[in-house]
């Protein structure tokens, strides 16, 4: 059988080494020690896992396949674990993990509508989901965020001012 090698880091602070055959999700080694787990589905993001004579209830609360991430609720606290195989180690040990990544240069206008307010100044280091612009659009704000991570190279934008779908608002480096 097919033994497959992760990298899993906890909350952005641990980092564990996990082994486990292809098709056993149940038993394996992690940090270099055996473990076995006795999983039941309660139903369909829902788990009761015992370890090592004790008990984890385990909700799924998010999975990000393209992020390889996932977000979970165990015994009522929340952990999200990035996870990483043995290809995304090979493609790190290359200098090649950061290939796939889009690096977007601009913040285009969904919709046409009325800068209502600007939120960010030029040179001004945002990361992805950071609010950038309030957009007035059919009687309705809505706050548009960075695609990215990056640092403000231009606001095109004007407070007060009107604007068309498409219309480039704010630059990036």
């Amino acid at each position: 059988m097919e033994k497959q090698l992760y990298t899993i880091t906890v909350n952005n602070a641990t980092t564990h080494q996990l082994e486990m055959e292809s098709n056993n999700t149940s038993s394996g080694i992690m940090d270099g020690k055996a473990f076995q787990l006795d999983i039941a589905g309660q139903d369909g993001n829902r788990f009761h896992v015992i370890r090592d004579h004790q008990s984890y209830d385990v909700e799924i609360v998010a999975h990000d396949r393209v992020a390889k991430t996932i977000t979970m609720m165990v015994n009522g606290r929340n952990y999200t674990a990035q996870i990483g195989d043995q290809y995304d180690a090979l493609l790190k040990s290359l200098g090649m993990d950061k290939v796939g990544a889009s690096k977007v240069n601009e913040l285009k206008a969904p919709m046409p509508g009325m800068v209502l307010n600007i939120l960010v100044g030029e040179g001004q280091a945002v990361k992805k989901g950071d609010a950038l612009i309030v957009l007035e659009a059919m009687k309705m704000e809505n706050i548009l965020k960075s695609p990215g991570d990056g640092v403000v190279k231009k606001v095109a934008a004007v407070k007060g001012t009107a604007v068309e779908k498409n219309q480039v608002l704010i630059a990036f480096n």
